[in-house]
């Protein structure tokens, strides 16, 4: 109607306006279902189950739902399971202390062999704990030299 006296209207004002008209979609009724549910079980059980514990008990009341269904819910609410074993802190800035002169530029070509050997440390979490691995590598043929 409006179109006919020449008012210009954009197709995105016709398709907003009759997506709030449109009655909620089932995802979104099933959602505000589950949510309560998800917080209750989470709640219920210390705050330290994950997706895959509350989608397991979910199914054991009832509710049928897809695990990545739960993990989209609980992402939403903010909630998230215990994790295990300890944040392994590697390192410890200290900006007192002055950095190691970049004696490279970052330019790690070297021309010939053993000319350029660059070293560093990494950890590794084993069964008996964690482990520190320090190597030098040879900048040319990319091996470990040490």
């Amino acid at each position: 109607m409006l179109a006919e006296h020449d008012c210009k209207i954009a197709p995105s004002t016709y398709y907003a306006h009759r997506k709030r008209l449109r009655a909620p979609s089932a995802r979104t009724v099933r959602d505000t279902e589950l949510r309560p549910l998800i917080r209750q079980i989470f709640d219920s059980n210390y705050r330290v189950h994950g997706a895959r514990k509350v989608w397991r008990e979910l199914h054991r009341q009832g509710h049928i739902v897809a695990r990545c269904t739960v993990e989209r819910l609980m992402r939403e609410l903010g909630v998230t399971g215990a994790v295990r074993g300890k944040k392994i802190i590697t390192a410890i800035p200290d900006s007192s202390v002055e950095r190691a002169p970049d004696l490279l530029d970052r330019d790690f070509v070297a021309l010939a062999p053993n000319r350029c050997w660059v070293a560093d440390f990494t950890h590794v979490s084993t069964w008996s704990g964690v482990v520190y691995i320090a190597f030098v590598v040879d900048t040319l043929p990319r091996r470990i030299v040490g």
